[in-house]
């Protein structure tokens, strides 16, 4: 198990293009937040920010560079953690998530 887990999370960065894909994600989830708060429907969409910040957390870990692999995993852990606790919140209380 520590090989798959060290081979997984903590491998070499993959580069500039997968940090713009999850960045464009990062994006598109904040102007998904900001469209619903126009539209005044903001209560219901704060998982967005949640899903922006999981996004985020995973394009700078790989964006770095090629020999930051232990800083690089812990972004990587930072961001499924996150994004887990966002699946928590779902399943054990959907009233806060979904407003």
């Amino acid at each position: 198990m520590p090989s798959v887990l060290s081979d997984l999370v903590f491998s070499e960065p993959s580069g500039r293009t997968n940090a713009l894909v999850q960045f464009a994600g990062a994006i598109t989830f904040l102007g998904l937040y900001a469209y619903s708060g126009v539209t005044s429907n903001a209560g219901s969409s704060d998982w967005l920010l949640v899903m922006a910040l999981g996004a985020v957390l995973a394009g700078v870990a790989e964006s770095l560079p090629k020999d930051r692999r232990l800083a690089a995993g812990v972004l990587r852990l930072a961001a499924i953690l996150v994004l887990l606790c966002l699946l928590v919140a779902i399943v054990l209380a959907p009233e806060f998530v979904v407003g």
